[in-house]
């Protein structure tokens, strides 16, 4: 029986409540890896027919953590940003995402300006899951249809998180949603 959505999660929630840290992070992007295996799972949550948009395929009651799909219709590349106080896995479905990993080189005392370096660049391919840690600073650049799978700590929405202009170095708070 292949791996589908219902065990990742109940995968999900059994090692982030034994382990909430990167080393359970880990293994929730091995897994991740595991289920876009599945072409039945990546059919039916990113497949041609699906509309394109982010759609919250679950959100954990206690744990918090949310699995997303991106199906995106057209072309972007992201500024530098983080995700706040939480992380963020996203693992490939169709097409691919070039990743950037960034280092903020200023101390960090002016909230209105940073200044960031690029690190680190790769692919992630179809099958592939990259992990960005709380606080970490990436970009991501992928071409029309591209579509992923997002798993994150938090709804982002309800958290601040900020993004960078890499060539003034303005920095943007994307302020949280009040519910």
């Amino acid at each position: 029986m292949a791996y589908d959505l219902d065990q990742f999660i109940a995968d999900c929630r059994d090692m982030l409540t034994r382990d909430p840290g990167p080393a359970g992070r880990a293994r929730v992007m091995a897994d991740l890896e595991r289920l876009l295996a599945n072409p039945d799972f990546v059919e039916k949550h990113c497949g041609d027919d699906q509309p394109a948009g982010i759609k919250v395929l679950y959100e954990d009651p206690k744990l918090g953590f949310q699995v997303l799909s991106h199906v995106m219709g057209k072309a972007r590349v992201s500024q530098p940003h983080d995700h706040g106080k939480s992380w963020a896995i996203y693992g490939q479905a169709k097409k691919y995402t070039d990743m950037t990993e960034w280092r903020r080189e200023d101390d960090g005392r002016d909230p209105a300006h940073a200044k960031v370096t690029p690190v680190k660049k790769y692919r992630l391919n179809p099958g592939q899951a990259g992990i960005y840690q709380d606080g970490a600073i990436h970009s991501i650049d992928y071409p029309d249809n591209a579509r992923f799978i997002r798993v994150t700590g938090t709804d982002l929405d309800k958290i601040d998180r900020i993004r960078i202009d890499p060539k003034t170095g303005e920095v943007a708070v994307m302020r949280m949603t009040v519910s």
